[in-house]
């Protein structure tokens, strides 16, 4: 931990750093000292655009573990050195996670991580110089600074969230300290999210932040205060979410100083307690986004009337715009440094547009998650008794009725019929229709051909899905290819939306014991959305377990199905299964997919294991690189590691 608390280092690191014109890019250029860093304010804005820079790239899937590292999207093995480096999150999920050099290295900023611990004194230093500036107004100094300080509590929150127990980091050290002062303890759990917390009540009683952002063109991606009030409320879900409330697996684990410092005992009203606050929060986050002087947030639904389209596509286009339609009223906050392109390419099908070199089609999705959407009565394919679950793998020809979703008259498996309208928005597969890029009448959409020798099979070439399944959730369909390059419809890859927002509440107001109709309503509104029935009318009327919703447990298993399939691919399911303590159950599944190689429905409709998973319990949390834990004696190491 020594060179983060060496003050200098933050100099040269800043003058080794490249400018860019993204707001989120800039740093300080040709400043030597940090006193003319804080001279004028053109400058003390670089340096406050460097404290954004440390952001973790959410949206990149060589770095972000959330996206490739947990059981919902695969890449092609002929194409990973094209796409995911050595450093990806597919290493985490084979189990090759390491101590000598992580993956994904987020403490130490290895692995072309980035080092938030370095971030965070970067923002220190923001924090206790920007007041010298001479030529800025006070007020503006106020709203950079409670910036700076929300930026310290994200990087806080997110090494917290990896790692577990961390070192607060509320100041830098001096060039004077010691080597006692240097050899820091992590704090307990209990201290690191009570101290996110309350640096964010203090930005929020301040009100120096904007109610939400003004300036569109320039500043989205700020922070305004919806987004902190929408920041807290995820803070307090994941502190009073089982991997972090009281879990018993801890007990025992203390550091040299006899510090528990995973705090495992808990009281079953500490417990509630904390379930209670999060929902609190949550509340406040939505009451307040909702205001329409605070931006009006809520869910996306698509209004165009660009198109001549029915009352299907129309639901079809909603879902998909909710992450795809940019800026849209559900991003309560998306991450603007890197804005989603290149994973729009890799999730499109083969030649299934136009003759497009550009089309690279690697990502592929495994059949355990197609196997998570619901039927079109809204419960799970397992459960609707009306839906043939034993006999999903015989073979189906639909007729024009299915148009708008499969291809008429064409042989697939009978598993893609009957399915919720998220299934054919979110997926495309073999047979299925594909409305966008140009094909944007109901009665002239394309459709996917997967098997062998088709037009969307590349097993042969080094833009390889593996499963037969793509991410269509990701692509915007106005995104168009010409011969040989695509023409992208970027968009802000999604931090905290309003739905995710609706479904933590659901969540905490369950475990804090609420009836069914105030915790169901939350849900309820995203099932309508997606052109679905309320939980009620859906397992009375269609499930083999028709009273699953009237128990709290039941219900939270139907809104931790309905969190997986609402937030998929957008980087949640990786830290839910691990809040939840899900994860181990979860992610040793064998994930599979169809066999591409094949020609023949026959042969190509048969389950086939792409890939077996490997989680331990002590990947819960991730290791500490060794070089970390040996300089310093009083750094521990995570169990297990």
């Amino acid at each position: 931990m020594r060179k983060f608390y060496n003050f200098c280092l933050t100099l040269t690191a800043f003058m080794m750093l490249p400018a860019c014109s993204d707001y989120l890019d800039i740093v300080p250029d040709n400043i030597a000292t940090i006193d003319n860093a804080f001279t004028l304010r053109t400058n003390a804005e670089k340096f406050l655009f460097t404290c954004y820079s440390y952001f973790p790239p959410v949206s990149d899937l060589n770095r972000n573990p959330a996206l490739e590292g947990g059981d919902e999207l695969l890449v092609g093995f002929q194409s990973r050195a094209e796409v995911t480096k050595a450093v990806g999150g597919w290493r985490i999920r084979n189990g090759e996670q390491n101590t000598s050099s992580p993956y994904c290295d987020y403490w130490t900023g290895t692995s072309q991580a980035t080092g938030l611990f370095e971030g965070i004194r970067t923002c220190n230093l923001f924090i206790e110089n920007i007041d010298r500036v001479p030529d800025m107004q006070e007020y503006e100094i106020l709203q950079w600074k409670d910036e700076v300080k929300f930026l310290k509590a994200y990087y806080h929150f997110y090494l917290l969230r990896m790692y577990g127990p961390i070192p607060i980091k509320d100041e830098n050290l001096g060039l004077n300290a010691t080597i006692d002062e240097v050899h820091v303890y992590r704090n307990t759990l209990d201290e690191v999210f009570e101290y996110i917390t309350n640096l964010l009540d203090e930005i929020i009683e301040a009100g120096n932040l904007p109610g939400k952002i003004e300036s569109e063109a320039s500043d989205l991606g700020r922070i305004s205060i919806g987004i902190v009030k929408a920041f807290k409320a995820q803070v307090l879900m994941y502190a009073a979410s089982p991997l972090f409330n009281g879990n018993s697996d801890y007990r025992g684990y203390v550091d040299n100083r006899g510090v528990a410092i995973f705090c495992p005992e808990k009281t079953e009203e500490q417990k509630a307690a904390r379930w209670r606050a999060a929902a609190d929060a949550c509340k406040d986050a939505i009451d307040y986004l909702e205001n329409p002087e605070n931006g009006g947030y809520g869910l996306y639904k698509y209004e165009s009337n660009e198109y001549v389209i029915g009352d299907t596509t129309r639901c079809l286009l909603t879902i998909r715009g909710a992450l795809t339609d940019p800026w849209n009223k559900e991003i309560v906050w998306g991450y603007t440094k890197s804005w989603v392109s290149l994973i729009q390419q890799w999730s499109v099908p083969v030649n299934c547009l136009a003759a497009c070199s550009a089309y690279q089609g690697v990502l592929s999705v495994p059949l355990k998650i197609a196997n998570l959407f619901y039927t079109m009565n809204g419960v799970p394919i397992e459960e609707d008794k009306t839906w043939d679950y034993e006999n999903r793998f015989s073979l189906k020809m639909g007729d024009k009725s299915d148009a708008l979703f499969m291809q008429p008259f064409y042989r697939t498996v009978s598993m893609q019929y009957g399915r919720e309208f998220r299934y054919y928005a979110d997926l495309a597969f073999d047979g299925a229709a594909w409305f966008g890029n140009g094909f944007t009448s109901e009665g002239g959409v394309t459709y996917v051909n997967a098997k062998s020798g088709q037009t969307s099979c590349n097993v042969s070439t080094a833009k390889s899905n593996l499963t037969g399944i793509w991410p269509r959730k990701y692509v915007n369909y106005k995104t168009t290819a010409l011969s040989s390059s695509f023409s992208f419809i970027k968009y802000p890859f999604p931090i905290i939306t309003m739905s995710g927002l609706y479904l933590y509440y659901a969540e905490a107001l369950n475990e804090c014991g609420e009836d069914a109709s105030a915790v169901l309503h939350w849900v309820d509104l995203i099932r309508r959305r997606a052109g679905l029935p309320d939980v009620v009318t859906s397992w009375t009327n269609y499930s083999r377990i028709p009273n699953k919703y009237t128990s709290k447990e039941g219900r939270r298993e139907i809104i931790h199905r309905e969190r997986s399939i609402e937030m998929i691919f957008e980087g949640e399911r990786y830290w839910d299964l691990r809040r939840w303590k899900e994860a181990f159950s979860e992610l040793n599944k064998p994930l599979t997919g169809w066999n591409r190689y094949e020609d023949t429905v026959e042969g190509y409709y048969k389950e086939c294991v792409i890939q077996y998973q490997s989680f331990e319990t002590k990947d819960y949390f991730s290791p500490i690189k060794n070089s970390e834990v040996f300089s310093n004696s009083n750094t521990m190491q995570n169990p297990g590691w």
